[in-house]
C-alpha cells in the first residue's frame, strides 16, 4: 500500500460542494482507503487573475493502485465534475493533482511527482500540513520547511461544512 496525497481545487459551480463531492468519490476508489481529509481553504488564483478565488484542500489516500492508474481515476472524477481543460491555470470545476505518491519520484510526459509547483503553492502545502505535519518528500525536504519558505497567496481557512460519512474503504 502506498500513501498518496491529492490536492483538490475548484473555483466554479459551487467550489466547496465540488470538493466535498470529490472527497466522497475519492473514498470509493478501488483498492484505496481515504485516510484523512484536510480543511478547505480559499486563495487567490494562480495565473490569470480575472477569475474567482479558489477553494482548495487535500486528501490522504492509502492505495494499492499504481501512480498512473490512480491518475486515471482522478481524471475520471474531474471529467464527471465537468472539468474542461481550455486555459492553462484557468478557472475549473474541479482539479485533482497527485502531489505525493509514497517515496516515488516520477517524471514522465503525463505525470510528475512530487508535483513540481508544490514549493510555490501555500494552498497545497497547508492542507498537506493539516494531514501529516511530518510529511517528507523523496528528496528529503519537509512540508514544514517548504511551507515556511512559500510565498503567500492570501490563504484563508474556510469554516467546516457538514459532510456525508465516507463509505468503508
Amino acid at each position: 500500500m502506498t500513501d498518496a496525497f491529492i490536492g483538490l481545487g475548484s473555483n466554479l459551480a459551487d467550489p466547496t460542494s465540488q470538493l466535498a463531492r470529490a472527497m466522497t468519490e475519492l473514498a470509493t476508489l478501488p483498492d484505496t482507503t481515504l485516510v484523512a481529509q484536510s480543511a478547505f481553504y480559499s486563495s487567490r488564483p494562480v495565473g490569470p487573475q480575472d477569475q474567482p478565488d479558489f477553494v482548495n484542500g487535500a486528501a490522504w489516500l492509502r492505495t494499492s493502485l499504481g501512480a498512473l492508474e490512480l491518475l486515471d481515476h482522478l481524471q475520471t472524477i474531474e471529467h464527471r465534475h465537468g472539468r474542461e481543460r481550455t486555459q492553462h491555470w484557468g478557472p475549473r470545476t474541479l482539479d485533482l493533482d497527485l502531489l505525493v505518491f509514497g517515496d516515488a519520484t516520477i517524471d514522465t510526459e503525463r505525470l510528475t511527482v512530487p508535483h513540481p509547483e508544490l514549493p510555490n503553492r501555500d494552498f497545497a502545502l497547508q492542507p498537506l500540513l493539516d494531514l501529516k505535519a511530518d510529511l517528507t518528500l523523496p528528496d528529503g525536504q519537509t512540508i514544514v520547511h517548504l511551507r515556511q519558505q512559500c510565498p503567500d497567496n492570501n490563504l484563508r481557512l474556510l469554516p467546516p461544512i457538514p459532510r456525508e460519512p465516507f463509505p468503508p474503504g
